[in-house]
């Protein structure tokens, strides 16, 4: 792990950058969450999270359901439209608290930076 530099993580998955200036890895994050990596820029994981946030809005079957942590029935579009992942209810939530803690980091990242750098 001493390539990486660690943006965000919860107890569902964790978001980093590699370190280095490598061309393939420059401006892109890497997620990954259960048995998934997502290698993504930063217009992607704002699709992914808008995504993810109709997914949200869009689900209501899992209310009074009592498998919903065994079921997965919650189909979240991923930034590629072939892909979507099926999720349960407390799934979902982990993966919004993901990915929008991951744009909340780089966004005061780049706020810090300008900053100090200007």
């Amino acid at each position: 792990m001493d390539d990486i530099n660690l943006i965000y993580n919860n107890n569902f998955g964790l978001a980093f950058k590699y370190k280095g200036d490598s061309s393939k890895h420059c401006n892109k994050v890497q997620l990954v969450f259960r048995d998934t990596g997502l290698f993504v820029s930063k217009e992607e994981l704002l699709k992914f999270s808008n995504n993810i946030s109709q997914s949200v809005k869009n689900h209501s079957l899992c209310g009074g359901c009592k498998k919903k942590e065994m079921c997965r029935s919650i189909l979240v579009e991923s930034h590629v439209p072939q892909i979507s992942f099926a999720m349960n209810s407390e799934e979902l939530n982990s993966v919004k608290d993901l990915v929008e803690g991951t744009l909340f980091q780089l966004g005061l990242d780049n706020y810090l930076d300008s900053l100090f750098n200007d």
